[in-house]
This record gives structure tokens, C-alpha cells and sequence, in this order.
């Protein structure tokens, strides 16, 4: 499959006329062709017009075509073979191993909502029958399904080229649900993003869907994302990045003259609290387990766990003299792009120049052009609570250690801290009264909550919830990974005394789909 240069607008190739953008290759500094033309208003318009034409169509096609799209659309994507992976190392740096498996996740999650779909519980089924006898007041025939919201605006994340992209998991659950997707793809990873794009877009033309069904656009800057949020035929919108991305896009999103929801997932430092007892037992090996999750590709993941917190003591000490050595020996690694690279090191910096921070180790330096020097810092409890803008992300290989006085110093912390996609405890079985403590909190403080591992890797299952409050997410009830992040788009249908000829075909009476409905209370199916 080629890779040209365009943008990928139903089943047209289009040349945009907006500010060019090149792909680099974070590794040497290279910039990559081919050279992409921006697209514009025009080219949303364009876009969001077929989205919403594709809309009635695509949202009532049947539970068996709609997971036959989502299941063609992995089988495209493995279909372009090694051209994938060699185009998404070239523009990210990231190595081969990584790739092929992230492949496989995006794969794996198109063909796990397409079980879902199939099975139907999506839909929430319930009926109440009507009751014209009862007393004092009869009851109306009611019944209820999920409906697809509408066209989804997504954006592709930098760190994830396939996994959160073109074809990622805002991409799938929102194409389960119904809906139309239009991707802003990445401007970092382009080649990769035409890639998939025409995968999926072929996964369109073979299933006979409507060509809305799928766009894929590219622009510089935040033009053509905040035209995309704005305009008025788009429902919903996914979104993977920075704090101020999102922050910038929900703005737009609540401006409108019908607000709609903005998905966005932003922001996490992912606490790691080390409890006495562990602590006192296995300094060592829980300080092996953090240098590895720390420096896990560039440290370039949203659950990379960049806060420790624990009581001071020598068992701390321990733990911090470990994980310094483990550090320091840290090759550097590729970082995604020159701009995440700048903002990482200005971070470092950050920590390096504060007043009541303490370097303990950093990181081998690289010899490529945009390279993670990992590092480890250490300040205080009383410190971290009185200066908010030590809880800011370094998005990479860095973590700060708080070191408290004691349990009540660490409940405090806890308390004041932002809202979290994962929060780890490091436990034996003598810390169950100090976590059974401190569960409450972090309840209220991440989406995730982890007992002796370590928060990078999210499995794509049914029970995941890769999600959290305010600044994590945007929207705290909900999950970007797992079969539960279909319900983004969906919202539900009270349907009262419509005659059998016009109601939806999973209500009506004799079951024809065969998915499991609450009749009268009851569970049928």
C-alpha cells in the first residue's frame, strides 16, 4: 500500500491548501516525505457533510454487519504488513518490537468490539409492558435502546501511532456504537496515519458502507481541530494529548450553540505509594519494578508512573538509593518528536532549579537527536503540598519521590491530589490497615487502582477503566479503553406506545436479534 500525501475525505484522496506538514524522524532529525498539504474549513465541511449523510445508514446496519466492518478493518491493517511498521519507526523512533505488538493491540480491540457488538448488550435493551388496568393510573407501553449519538470527531495521540489513532480504540468503540468517525490524524506520524486510513477506508468500500462512514484529515496547528469540534454536525468528540489540547477543545465544544461531549484524555502523574511493610521488606525489588515501568518506552506512556510517596526512614532511603543506581544506568531512549523532547527537558529543568528539590540520579545521555536522559528527584511532603506546580506531568522517564513524616502526611498528600488515571500501592499483608486507610482517597482520586504492579500496559478487556477526574480526563464516568468505552457514544431511546410496525427491530416482541432485554423487571435472554 502507498503512502501520497493526502487526506482521505469518504473514498477520495484530497490535497489540502493549508501550511505543509512533514513527518521527522525523531532518531536523526530527518525530515520525511512525502510532504502533506493541510486541509482546511473547506475540507471539514466536506467531511462532516458525508459523516452526516452516512449517519441514518450506517447506525441501523445489523449487529453482524457492523462487527463484520470493525473485524475487515484489523484484517486491512495487517494487510499492509512490514510497510506499517518500518513507515511508524521512521516517525516515531520507537523500535520494531513495540510496534508489532501495538499492531496487535489496535487489531486485537477492533476485533473485541466486534464481539460486542455481536452480543448486543450495548443496546441496554427494557421493556415494560403496558399495564392499562392497573390503579390509580394505567401504564403506557415502554421501551428503551441505546441509539449512536451521532459523527465522532477523533484526534490521534503521538505516543500511541496505531493503538490511540487513525484506527485506535476512540476510532472503534465509536464506529461499535454507530457512528461516523472523522480522525484529525497526527502530524508527527502521518505516513503511518494515510496508512491505516486507507485500511480502514477499504475495510468502507468492501462492506458496501457509506463512503461518510470514515474521513481522515490532517492540519497544523489547532485550525482545522477546533473547525472539526465546532461544527455543528459533529456529536461527540475523542480526544488523546496534552492538558491544553483538551482543556482548548472542551471550551470550543461547550461554546456551541448545542454543546456536545469532548472525551478527552489529558493528564496523569500516576502516584506510586510504597507502604512500610513492603517497603521494609523489598526495597530493592519494588525499586527494580519502577525503574523498568519508569523508563518503558522513553517513559512516553499516560500511566508512567512519575510520583513515589512514602515515610521517610532508611527503608526509603533504601528504595531511593536503589532506584537512583537503576537509573543512572538507564540507556537513553528516542523520544516521539522534537516538541515532546523540548517540553520534557524544560520540565527536567523545572525540578533540577527548584529550591527544595533534590537531584538523586539521572539517566545515560544520547547521541540521537531527540534523546530521554531519565531522572529521579526527591523534596518533601511539606514542600509537594505547597507548591501545586510539583504535581505537573514531565511526559517522560522522570518521577519525584515525597518523602512524608508519617501515615497521616501521606493521607494528606493523597487528599490533595489532582484527579488520576491509575494510583498504585506497594503492600504486604501487614499494610492492609494503612491501605484500607488510605482506599477511600484514591477512590475518589484515579480511575484505576493497582496492588503490587505497576500502572504501564492497559489491558483491552471488559473490565478496564483507562479514565479519571479532572485533569486526567475530561469526564470521569467514563473509559477510552475496554468494551465499557462504547457507551461514550450512545445515548438512550424511550420509545411509549409505538405501534409493532415501527418499533426498532431489537424491541419488538418476538426478540428477532436474540440479545438479552429486562422485560417487566425480569432478565430475558
Amino acid at each position: 500500500m502507498s503512502i501520497n500525501g493526502t487526506m482521505l475525505i469518504g473514498q477520495q484522496a484530497v490535497s489540502g491548501q493549508q501550511a505543509e506538514i512533514h513527518a521527522v524522524n525523531p532518531s536523526t532529525g530527518e525530515r520525511l516525505e512525502p510532504t502533506y498539504m493541510g486541509g482546511g474549513k473547506a475540507e471539514v465541511e466536506q467531511a462532516c457533510a458525508l459523516a452526516e449523510a452516512a449517519f441514518d445508514t450506517y447506525r441501523e446496519t445489523s449487529l453482524e454487519e457492523r462487527a463484520t466492518f470493525l473485524e475487515t478493518i484489523a484484517a486491512e491493517i495487517e494487510a499492509i504488513g512490514d510497510d506499517l511498521i518500518e513507515r511508524a519507526m521512521a516517525e516515531t523512533g520507537l523500535p520494531r518490537a513495540r510496534l508489532e505488538g501495538e499492531r496487535g493491540r489496535t487489531c486485537g480491540q477492533l476485533r473485541l468490539f466486534a464481539n460486542v457488538v455481536r452480543a448486543g448488550e450495548w443496546l441496554d435493551l427494557r421493556i415494560d409492558p403496558a399495564l392499562p388496568e392497573r390503579a390509580p393510573m394505567p401504564r403506557a407501553d415502554l421501551r428503551q435502546r441505546h441509539i449512536a449519538l451521532g459523527p465522532v470527531a477523533v484526534f490521534g495521540a503521538s505516543n500511541f501511532p496505531l493503538a490511540f489513532s487513525v484506527a485506535g480504540g476512540d476510532t472503534a468503540s465509536a464506529l461499535a456504537a454507530g457512528c461516523p468517525v472523522v480522525v484529525k490524524g497526527h502530524s508527527a506520524h502521518p505516513g503511518t496515519s494515510e496508512l491505516v486510513g486507507r485500511a480502514v477506508q477499504a475495510a468502507v468500500s468492501q462492506c458496501g458502507l457509506p463512503e461518510g462512514t470514515f474521513s481522515l484529515l490532517f492540519g497544523s496547528g489547532r485550525e482545522i481541530g477546533q473547525a472539526l469540534v465546532a461544527d455543528p454536525r459533529i456529536q461527540a468528540v475523542g480526544f488523546t494529548g496534552s492538558r491544553s489540547g483538551g482543556t482548548a477543545l472542551v471550551a470550543t465544544a461547550q461554546a456551541r450553540p448545542q454543546p456536545i461531549p469532548v472525551y478527552a484524555e489529558m493528564s496523569s502523574i500516576n502516584p506510586v505509594f510504597l507502604l512500610p511493610e513492603a517497603l521494609a521488606a523489598r526495597a530493592d525489588t519494588i525499586a527494580e519494578g519502577f525503574a523498568a515501568s519508569l523508563n518503558m518506552g522513553a517513559g512516553q506512556f499516560c500511566t508512567n508512573p512519575g510520583l513515589v510517596i512514602a515515610r521517610q526512614g532508611p527503608e526509603l532511603d533504601a528504595f531511593v538509593a536503589a532506584a537512583g543506581e537503576a537509573v543512572q544506568g538507564s540507556a537513553a531512549q528516542t523520544m516521539l518528536t522534537p516538541g515532546i523532547h523540548d517540553a520534557y527537558a524544560q520540565g527536567v529543568g523545572r525540578l533540577a532549579g527548584h529550591a527544595k528539590v533534590k537531584e538523586v540520579a539521572r539517566g545515560q545521555v544520547g547521541e540521537t537527536a531527540h534523546p530521554c536522559q531519565a531522572g529521579l528527584f526527591v523534596t518533601q511532603a511539606e514542600a509537594f503540598l505547597n507548591d501545586p506546580a510539583l504535581q505537573e506531568e514531565v511526559f517522560g522517564s522522570t518521577a519525584l519521590v515525597i518523602a512524608c513524616q508519617d501515615a497521616q502526611e501521606m493521607q494528606r498528600v493523597a487528599a490533595e491530589l489532582e484527579g488520576q488515571l491509575t494510583i498504585t500501592l506497594q503492600m504486604d499483608d501487614g499494610d492492609l490497615d494503612a491501605a484500607r486507610q488510605l482506599l477511600p482517597t484514591l477512590e475518589r482520586k484515579a480511575g484505576r487502582i493497582l496492588a503490587n504492579g505497576w500502572p504501564t500496559g492497559v489491558e483491552v478487556c471488559h473490565a478496564m477503566v483507562h479514565g479519571g477526574p479532572y485533569p486526567a480526563t475530561s469526564d470521569s464516568r467514563t473509559t477510552s479503553v475496554g468494551s465499557a468505552a462504547i457507551f461514550r457514544f450512545l445515548r438512550p431511546v424511550c420509545y411509549q406506545a409505538l405501534p409493532a410496525g415501527l418499533l426498532p427491530e431489537a424491541l419488538q416482541d418476538a426478540n428477532p436479534l436474540g440479545v438479552s432485554r429486562l422485560v417487566d423487571g425480569q432478565r430475558e435472554g
